[in-house]
């Protein structure tokens, strides 16, 4: 009963989980933008939405770098190459 009521609880926590689609994305990042001050239709506001995808990829990009840099391991410790 206990394993049941776990796995119903996180069913539930997943079912919550939501990837936003990329239209999604732009209507966040163009409100974002908004936000800032900038006026739709503009070439600042063009470059807001151009920087906040920019900063996005390389946060992914640091991330996976992060995560397929080699470790070496030699006496107990860890190093990252």
């Amino acid at each position: 009963m206990k394993f049941l009521m776990g796995f119903l609880f996180l069913l539930t926590v997943l079912a919550g989980c939501k990837t936003l689609t990329p239209e999604e994305r732009r209507a966040l990042d163009g409100q974002t933008c908004s936000s800032f001050g900038f006026k739709r239709g503009t070439t600042a506001f063009s470059d807001c939405l151009l920087d906040l995808e920019l900063d996005r990829r390389a946060d992914r990009r640091a991330q996976f770098d992060q995560f397929n840099t080699p470790v070496i391991v030699y006496d107990g410790y860890y190093r990252r190459w």
